[in-house]
């Protein structure tokens, strides 16, 4: 949509490594369904992330602030 802008939401892999989310509401989705507690390993497009409390936070934090 012409003039539409779209916030590209950012994080750091278990690297450091930057990663693009690209779909916040399917990531976070798919967050809250597979990973809603305790610490697990998650795996995008070859980017590693541990999910525990503090990302899962983070991750709610970006979803927020694009809806």
């Amino acid at each position: 949509m012409k003039g539409c802008m779209v916030k590209v939401s950012k994080i750091k892999d278990d690297n450091g490594d930057d990663y693009i989310i690209k779909d916040i509401t399917s990531f976070y989705q798919h967050i809250l369904k597979y990973h809603s507690s305790g610490t697990s390993l998650h795996e995008e497009n070859g980017h590693y992330f541990t999910v525990n409390d503090d990302f899962r936070s983070n991750i709610k934090r970006l979803y927020h602030d694009n809806n």
